[in-house]
């Protein structure tokens, strides 16, 4: 067997072991959800849109009404990883800000917090990095991916991007993150960071360990694609953002990418813009896309785009009014932010403090 035949069989034997402890979890978060703490958060690069609502904030509504205690970051400082300025980034966390409201993200009970606001959790970064090594960053697969990708030479920043993200996870010992199984690598290293900071600097009482080692929750929903049939993309312009008008959403979906086939089957393999329509409208009415397509049969493109648009309107229509009246209400929301960072750095010094006993630098 080649090296690049035994990497893929651990991978795939790591996938099992991820998959099957995400389903042990789910059982446990029915039965005593208070036992996790959830980090998890978006980077405020432009306007959050149905595909993030359907791949990560849904579930985070539904573990914070299940009484999860969760931690949402607006990743500011990873707005500079890969570009040169911020854009408009005071209007881009304002507008997360009221998506969340819209959404039904709870201040009361989700700490929503800035990157920049939070020094304890940065400041984690230097004795985290000391844990990890060069080629680990380099093997990341968003370090990968960056490297591969782009012209211009990679930042020290993006280099220890999965350094940062750990931090993240570990200021507030977070012991659960919602993610996609391409973010896995992300948990591993994490855990990999909280391990050896314990084995080397270690505590006087060895099995109370400064760090949990944190699980990652699956999602089991499919990733939605842009309504050109690419990847949604905030940087495509392909995306149907949470805030948009009803009408402006039918402009969008009436020029979604589908085929020349008047039945509607679900097939993502082999008809996936077909196909992501069908998720779409069946995400937002509760049902099985097979059960939508069949219920559709020879009603075309047209007919599809008219029930997708419909079916969108219609689910989002509450969580845009809720929106509407938040983003009217700048100073409350920006209010909302401040607490936020309080409870945050409040968490982030206390586990500061904990490391610095734990390294012996308590001076």
């Amino acid at each position: 067997m080649s090296e690049h035949d035994i990497a893929d069989a651990t991978s795939d034997a790591s996938l099992a072991r991820s998959v099957a402890r995400s389903h042990q979890i789910e059982e446990l978060l029915a039965t005593d959800p208070g036992r996790f703490r959830v980090l998890t958060g978006d980077r405020p690069t432009g306007r959050l849109h149905i595909g993030h609502y359907f791949g990560s904030h849904a579930n985070r509504v539904r573990l914070q009404n299940m009484g999860v205690e969760q931690f949402n970051l607006i990743a500011d400082y990873q707005v500079i990883y890969d570009r040169d300025g911020v854009g408009e980034i005071r209007d881009n966390v304002l507008n997360a800000l009221a998506d969340y409201v819209g959404m039904g993200i709870d201040p009361a009970r989700t700490t929503v917090f800035t990157h920049s606001s939070i020094p304890a959790l940065n400041q984690l970064l230097l004795p985290f990095l000391a844990v990890t090594t060069d080629s680990e960053l380099r093997r990341n697969p968003t370090v990968k991916d960056e490297l591969a990708g782009s012209a211009r030479p990679m930042s020290g920043l993006m280099l220890t991007f999965p350094v940062h993200q750990a931090a993240d996870i570990l200021f507030c010992k977070a012991n659960l993150v919602p993610v996609g199984k391409d973010q896995l690598p992300h948990i591993e290293l994490t855990r990999t960071i909280a391990r050896r900071f314990d084995e080397r600097y270690g505590r006087a009482v060895p099995e109370s360990p400064v760090f949990p080692q944190a699980d990652a929750l699956l999602s089991e929903v499919p990733l939605l694609l842009g309504m050109d049939g690419t990847k949604m993309s905030k940087s495509k312009g392909n995306t149907i953002e949470i805030g948009m008008d009803a009408d402006t959403t039918a402009r969008l979906i009436k020029r979604a990418v589908t085929d020349s086939d008047r039945h509607i089957t679900f097939d993502p393999s082999g008809r996936p813009e077909v196909s992501n329509l069908v998720q779409l409208a069946a995400l937002c009415l509760g049902r099985a896309p097979e059960d939508v397509a069949e219920e559709l049969g020879d009603a075309g493109g047209g007919g599809l785009k008219k029930l997708v648009t419909e079916a969108v309107n219609e689910f989002f229509a509450p969580v845009r009014e809720r929106r509407a009246e938040a983003i009217a209400d700048p100073a409350q929301l920006w209010a909302i932010l401040a607490d936020g960072n309080a409870r945050a750095n409040e968490v982030a010094e206390q586990t500061l403090a904990e490391v610095r006993q734990a390294m012996q630098m308590d001076y």
